[in-house]
């Protein structure tokens, strides 16, 4: 006997059972929506202020999509250091002061330590197997501890060579060929990285496994763009059939899934295989783990260190790429900073040699400048979303178990009140105080125990960079067929994670012996 059509119908079964999945979808958010609002009534008048809030659906037509940290800026200005919005049924509690973020992410870590649940990046594509998406538990201390072993303030030294040699080799790349200047700073921060993480050196610009990990890091991006995918705001519709309309979602998670693994276990079984043959550079962070385990690294513990290799990498690709764009836009836009950089390298490190990580303590200028780019354009603005993972009381406020914790980064970096004039990029505002740059730092790099782990290794490979460009080089705008200088506009897209679009410059190198130094210092490390 011939199976019925499955659109055909039959009595007493009047849909299909795709749109019976979706009216099952819809049901379930509306009774989830009516139980949120029962639930919440009582507590109303105890919650942080906000933006009024429509029955139901609350602020969900008010959040833009595109630059919602601009938004959250503004309302801020209204309602204060923190403030609520309810997104059908979420409960959303966004952060605008360092102050507020310190006490409740910093020293209230305990309950603020959770992660939201993303359906697309987590259940579907993926992703919450690594350290930036896990719930706070065992498994992300062990990540944590693993990357920080190796990657801490007392280990960080033995990468310096590395992260210099990348540097004069993205310069010397920039001086010839500055064209695409964002694939070129993306092929050399991998080659960083990958050489740190897994001991893999990048070959050239077209290197397979490098274009792999990139398009994981902007696949990552991509997803943890809020209000991009309706399946984070209605979970059930993870359970529709892939060939029923609407459902593209379904196809792109499975594609961004299988990238993911396959590129995380090519690059940890690479490692594996070629640190113990010797072919790999070492040290590398999978092979010192590997090595203090003594030949008793468990499943387990492997399982671990691949997604600890990778958060590192595609965490890493992204934030600083977006950093290093934002400097070189800075630099076109702010040339008295660039001139008055280079003055301090010429009078501290001279022209005998190349400056190293090691000058960093005696170029306050330098760290002013990073701590500026820090802080005038993000990477990233709204910072990780933490979740809360008990009902808290602060300020006589009540904040609801179960809430998204979001830190206005943005605003926390362009408060008028704690930086004048936020927009202008403006180093001197540091008083070369390392004080007053860590405050910037401490929160662009995260809060609590999702606080960035390799924050001290971006350090080295950022100054490196920007202390190698303004040494060798003059960042300056390209011109047109009239000889017109064309300054690039600040813009940038609508991810998650800030990083300037369309940034275009020339490296003209201040001297033949700017230049020479570069050629004769690269080493084959890379």
């Amino acid at each position: 006997m011939q199976a019925p059509h499955p659109t055909s119908g039959q009595p007493g079964v009047p849909f299909s059972t795709s749109y019976a999945a979706l009216a099952l979808a819809v049901v379930t958010l509306l009774a989830a929506l009516l139980a949120h609002e029962l639930s919440a009534y009582s507590k109303r008048r105890a919650m942080p202020p906000g933006p009024f809030r429509w029955p139901l659906i609350g602020n969900a037509l008010q959040v833009p999509q595109v630059h919602p940290w601009l938004t959250y800026s503004r309302w801020a200005h209204v309602y204060g250091d923190i403030y609520y919005l309810d997104a059908l049924g979420q409960h959303i509690i966004v952060i605008n002061s360092a102050k507020v973020a310190r006490e409740l992410l910093d020293r209230r870590s305990s309950i603020y330590s959770g992660r939201p649940h993303l359906t697309m990046l987590g259940d579907l594509a993926g992703y919450d197997r690594m350290l930036l998406l896990q719930p706070y538990g065992d498994e992300l201390r062990q990540q944590r501890r693993l990357i920080s072993q190796t990657l801490s303030i007392s280990t960080i030294g033995q990468y310096y060579d590395i992260q210099e040699a990348a540097a004069r080799r993205l310069v010397l790349g920039v001086i010839d060929n500055p064209s695409p200047l964002e694939g070129q700073i993306k092929t050399h921060i991998a080659s960083i990285i990958m050489l740190v993480t897994y001991g893999y050196t990048v070959k050239g610009t077209e290197d397979v496994l490098t274009e792999r990990a990139i398009k994981v890091m902007e696949n990552l991006s991509l997803g943890e763009t809020p209000g991009t995918w309706l399946v984070d705001i209605i979970p059930q519709l993870k359970y529709l059939p892939s060939c029923m309309p609407g459902s593209t979602f379904l196809n792109t998670a499975k594609a961004w899934r299988k990238l993911l693994y396959t590129t995380s276990r090519t690059l940890y079984q690479w490692s594996k295989e070629h640190s113990e043959n010797g072919t790999a550079h070492l040290p590398n962070l999978c092979a010192s783990v590997l090595a203090n385990a003594d030949g008793k690294a468990t499943l387990q513990l492997e399982e671990s260190l691949m997604w600890a290799a990778l958060t590192v990498l595609a965490g890493g690709l992204e934030s600083n790429i977006s950093t290093i764009l934002s400097f070189i836009l800075a630099m076109l836009h702010y040339p008295d900073v660039q001139k008055k950089a280079q003055a301090e390298i010429d009078a501290v490190v001279g022209s005998g040699r190349l400056p190293q990580i090691s000058d960093r303590s005696s170029l306050p200028y330098i760290r002013s400048v990073i701590a500026e780019v820090y802080r005038w354009l993000p990477a990233g603005p709204l910072g990780a979303p933490h979740a809360l993972d008990e009902d808290d009381v602060y300020d006589s406020v009540f904040l609801p178990r179960g809430s998204l914790i979001i830190p206005n980064v943005w605003h926390m970096l362009h408060d008028p009140d704690v930086y004048p004039e936020p927009d202008v990029f403006k180093p001197e505002r540091y008083g070369g105080s390392d004080i007053e740059m860590k405050k910037v730092t401490d929160v662009a790099f995260g809060f609590g125990r999702r606080a960035c782990p390799g924050f001290h290794f971006a350090q080295g490979t950022i100054f490196s960079i920007v202390v190698t460009v303004l040494a060798t080089c003059d960042i300056v705008p390209v011109v047109d067929d009239h000889g017109r200088e064309i300054i690039p506009d600040i813009r940038y897209p609508t991810k998650a994670a800030l990083c300037p679009e369309d940034v275009k410059c020339v490296f003209r190198p201040r001297s033949e012996k700017a230049k020479s130094a570069l050629i004769h210092s690269t080493t084959s490390i890379l």
